[in-house]
Parts: structure tokens; C-alpha cells; sequence
């Protein structure tokens, strides 16, 4: 009986042992699977993190400063470590999905004039193709005008990114289909203008129905044919999304820009003066103050050597009190001196050959000695792809521009205007808009002695003090849309505005 008792208790102690293994191994098992667990919920979150801030940051890139202050994006103009890693990173933003409609028809277009002028038809001809429901095949760039320059659209624009970046609005193809390439060839579509600062029921009534016969439509003309009001606010949001989203340089040119700025921020701000005071600016406009006898004749005889400027026979004093002509160096020299601009601060001159050369530079150079171009920045070699090449130089001078503490044109031209209106959206930057009407009166009569340096520059000072690129509403004449204010320099259907809330284009 003992000895039964002995193997029983045995026999117990060695189930209990046993159960006590079973259950070690199945708290240890436990303990491992929430280990596990614990880790692939932290590497998800990781993961679902890092997703929002790369959709956060394709965002910020589209839909500028306004949304996400303080974000890297290409809107972050200082330099900041965050905004340099980031650019180091490989980062793939997702593409928006295609536009699905049914297609009626292709519309080619030709682009007509310099970079800026081309640049605003070309958003005007995407917003168009879109509200028809076209296809738009890559506009075609200028290479006739007086610039001869050469360049075609993949030489100054990422032609890729302006195609996959726009394609859930409209679609955009390289060129044409074999098949109706084949018919253009044979000259079986159609060519017309359209008419200058329509609306957009000029296009679907009667743009449209050509494009559904002929199949192709090739509008020929592209400059301001689209009116600066009147429009629906989505439309003038899209040319917006096509003029500061769609349309980025090439990353050569890009990369050139970040360059030239690099070496003027190490050296502390600086101001971008649009010095138009180029032959062909005063050929076109017959603006001749300050030229000797023989500049006047060579370009009243340039003038004349273009049949499509019109206007031939021009009174020049008489334009420029109008207020018609840029302003020459020497006035641009007193007009910045009398606005208290710092002597010493670098001032890069956004222009190519200034008629005259270093003699009517002088005033210029002796008043702001820190008088700087692409050209005295850059090693010759850097400028080697564009040189000759004026849209490709002007592209350069638009992206320091946009970078610059202060921005002066001195004619109102179309890359006056346009970088005007960009840098209103990217936050109002610093945009001086000289009257040249006002201030030649002033000028001449303070050269005259009628009035004393204080005088004239607290005047100067006074008057544009509003004329500064802050917040303010298009003028609208109606009927009359040469003489009233561009829609894109101050495009306001895409800004924020003082006295508005927090929207998004």
C-alpha cells in the first residue's frame, strides 16, 4: 500500500512539472506573438505617417504658401535645412488621375511673341481645350518673331510635368496621331485667329463646332484671346493651376536659377530691376529720349525693317509724357535713389543688351555700384545651352525674379505683368509699380531746378506707397480691355486676400 502511494505521488509531481513546462511555453509563446503584433502596428503607423506627409507635401507643391505656411515646398523661398533635405530625397508624388470625357476633336496652337506672352497663351489654350473637351496637342513656340530664337517647348518648359500634371483636366499629347498628323501634312484641317479677349461662349459657340468638323483646328494666334473678367471663377482658377503649377522650366534652367540666386542671397538681399531699355523695345515704341542723332536714326530705320510694327511715324517726347516709354537708366537711377533704395544693395538686371551700352549705364552704376547680371555671375561656360537663345535667358531672369527681396520693372510689358502677378501669389512679395507718366513730369522739373531733392523724393516716396504688390481688386472697364488691369498681374480669383478667409484654389 505504501509503496503505491510512493508512485502515485510520483506520478503527480511529474504531471504538475510537466503542466508547469506547458504553461511556461505557452506564456512565452504569448509574450512573442504580442511582441510581434506590438512591432508591425508601430512599423504600419510608421508607414501611414509617412504617406500623409508625402500627400501633404504634392499639396503644398500645387497649391502654394497659402495653405501650408512654413511647409518645404517650392514656394519656400528661404533656404532652410528641412527644405534641403527634403529636395535630396527621392520622394515619387503620386499623379492625378486622368479626366475621362468624350473627345471632340485636337486644337493645335501657336504661340506668338516672347517667353511671357507665350507663357499667358499658353494657359489661356489649356483652359480653352479644356472647356471644349479637346485634346490639346504641346503648343508651339514663336521662332519668327524679332528674337529668332529657336527653342522649342521641350527647350524651355518640363514638357512632361506640364502633360501628367494637368491630366485630370485636359488631355495633352506630344503631337498628333499618325493618322490626322498625316492629314495636317496634306493641309486637310483648318487655321484661323481667334478673336482677341473673348469669353468662353465665344469658344463653345463658335471655336467649338469648327473643331467637330474639321477635326483639327489650328488657332494661329494666341495672344490675349481670352478676356481678363467676365469669366467663371473656375476657369480663371485653371489658367491660375496652369500658370503656377503646370508650367515649370526645364530642370536645367531650373537648377541655373537656384544657382544665380545662391550667389546673390550669400551676399544678403537683393532687388531684380526689369531694365527695358533694349533696341527693340525703343524701334518698336519710338522712345528716343536721351539717344544721340545717329541711335535715333538706327532705330527709327529698325522700325521701319518690320512691316508688322505698325506704327511708324512717332513723336517720342510726346509718348514719353504720355507715360508710354520704359524709363531710361538715368531715370530709373533717380526714381530708385528718391524710393530710398540702399545704395549698396545688388541689383541684378533682368534684360538683355541695354541700348547704349556702359555710357548711358553710368548714372546707373555710379548711383548703386552693386549693379550685377547672369552674365557677370555665372561662368561663361554655364550659359553655353542658352545662349542665343532669348526665351531660355528670359526664363533665367523670370525664376530670380520671383526669388528677388524687391522686383522694379520699368515698362509695363508682359513679363512686367506676369512676374507681377506670381509673386503676388506667392505672398505678396515686394512689387514696385513705377507711373512713368507721373514720375517723368517730376523728373523734368526736378532736373530743371524747380523743385529740391527733398521735395522730389518725398513726392516719389508718397505716391507709390500703394504701389507696392499688396492685396487690391482688378480695375474692370468694360468694353475696354487694353486699358484695364491684366488678369495675370493680379490675378485675384487666386489669392488670398486680406478681407477674405483661408480658401483653396
Amino acid at each position: 500500500m505504501e509503496k503505491f502511494l510512493y508512485h502515485r505521488k510520483l506520478w503527480e509531481m511529474k504531471v504538475r512539472l510537466l503542466g508547469e513546462s506547458k504553461v511556461e511555453k505557452l506564456k512565452n509563446s504569448l509574450v512573442s506573438r504580442s511582441r510581434m503584433s506590438l512591432w508591425m502596428i508601430r512599423a504600419v503607423t510608421v508607414l501611414l505617417l509617412w504617406s500623409c506627409f508625402v500627400h501633404l507635401m504634392a499639396l503644398g507643391e500645387m497649391w502654394g504658401p497659402r495653405l501650408f505656411k512654413g511647409w518645404p515646398s517650392c514656394f519656400n523661398h528661404h533656404d532652410s535645412s528641412m527644405a534641403t533635405e527634403m529636395k535630396s530625397l527621392p520622394v515619387k508624388i503620386a499623379l492625378p488621375p486622368k479626366r475621362v470625357y468624350q473627345n471632340n476633336g485636337y486644337l493645335m496652337v501657336s504661340c506668338n511673341g516672347g517667353l511671357n506672352q507665350m507663357r499667358a497663351a499658353i494657359c489661356d489654350m489649356v483652359t480653352v481645350a479644356r472647356y471644349m473637351n479637346v485634346t490639346l496637342i504641346v503648343p508651339e513656340l514663336d521662332k519668327t518673331s524679332f528674337w529668332n530664337d529657336p527653342s522649342e517647348f521641350k527647350d524651355i518648359f518640363d514638357v512632361d510635368h506640364f502633360i501628367t500634371s494637368l491630366r485630370d483636366e485636359v488631355r495633352i499629347l506630344k503631337e498628333l496621331p499618325p493618322r490626322l498628323k498625316k492629314r495636317v501634312e496634306l493641309g486637310m484641317y483648318h487655321a484661323m485667329p481667334p478673336i482677341s479677349w473673348s469669353n468662353m461662349s465665344y469658344y463653345q459657340n463658335q471655336i467649338l463646332p469648327l473643331v467637330k468638323k474639321h477635326k483639327v483646328l489650328h488657332l494661329n494666334k494666341t495672344d490675349t484671346r481670352l478676356a481678363n473678367n467676365g469669366l467663371p471663377v473656375e476657369v480663371q482658377k485653371l489658367r491660375c493651376r496652369v500658370n503656377f503649377n503646370g508650367l515649370k522650366f526645364t530642370p536645367q534652367i531650373e537648377e541655373l536659377g537656384r544657382q544665380v540666386v545662391k550667389i546673390l542671397r550669400e551676399k544678403g538681399p537683393f532687388l531684380v530691376l526689369h531694365l527695358r531699355y533694349e533696341m527693340d523695345m525703343l524701334a518698336f515704341s519710338g522712345c528716343s529720349h536721351g539717344c544721340n542723332p545717329e541711335e535715333e536714326e538706327e532705330l527709327t530705320r529698325m522700325r521701319y525693317a518690320y512691316p508688322w510694327w505698325k506704327e511708324k511715324v512717332i513723336n517720342s517726347e510726346l509718348k514719353r509724357k504720355e507715360g508710354l516709354c520704359p524709363l531710361t537708366p538715368e531715370e530709373t537711377a533717380l526714381t530708385l535713389t528718391a524710393l530710398g533704395i540702399d545704395r549698396n544693395v545688388q541689383i541684378y538686371i533682368a534684360a538683355g543688351e541695354i541700348y547704349g551700352g556702359q555710357r548711358r549705364m553710368k548714372a546707373l552704376t555710379d548711383a548703386f555700384p552693386n549693379v550685377v547680371r547672369k552674365e557677370t555671375l555665372l561662368d561663361s561656360s554655364d550659359l553655353d545651352f542658352c545662349r542665343n537663345h532669348s526665351s531660355q535667358m528670359a526664363a533665367l531672369d523670370y525664376l530670380v525674379a520671383l526669388e528677388s527681396d524687391i522686383f522694379v520693372p520699368t515698362n509695363d510689358g508682359n513679363m512686367a505683368r506676369v512676374v507681377e502677378g506670381h509673386r503676388r501669389f506667392l505672398g505678396f512679395k515686394k512689387t514696385i509699380q513705377l507711373n512713368r507718366r507721373f514720375l517723368v513730369k517730376l523728373i523734368d522739373e526736378y532736373t530743371e531746378g524747380l523743385l529740391t531733392w527733398d521735395v522730389f523724393s518725398s513726392t516719389v516716396k508718397a505716391f507709390h506707397s500703394t504701389r507696392m504688390g499688396s492685396p487690391k481688386r482688378r480695375l474692370v472697364i468694360p468694353n475696354r480691355p487694353k486699358e484695364e488691369d491684366y488678369f495675370y498681374a493680379n490675378p485675384q480669383e487666386c489669392l488670398q486676400l486680406l478681407d477674405e478667409p483661408l480658401r483653396v484654389i
